[in-house]
């Protein structure tokens, strides 16, 4: 356990940043998953109206730094390539 007071201030950050991260991961994998599930159901229409969101996720989580600039590049690259399929 940290002793100094500015160390226990950063614990308590990084405890609320976890949180978030967290979050940010979790959507940004459901609407990953939920766009992959749409478009081996066929729905191809569907799949485009969604994906939009599925970037917006990739793209918040590689802004705040939960993922890397090209893991996120990646990722929206073999979405649109499975959608184009």
């Amino acid at each position: 356990m940290p002793i100094k007071r500015s160390a226990k201030k950063e614990l308590r950050k990084a405890g609320r940043r976890r949180i978030l991260n967290l979050q940010r991961r979790k959507v940004m994998k459901n609407t990953t998953k939920k766009v992959k599930k749409i478009i081996s159901l066929g729905q191809k229409d569907e799949a485009k109206k969604i994906i939009s969101a599925a970037y917006q996720a990739i793209d918040k989580a590689a802004k705040r730094g939960v993922i890397k600039k090209n893991t996120a590049n990646r990722k929206k690259s073999r979405l649109m390539k499975l959608l184009n399929k």
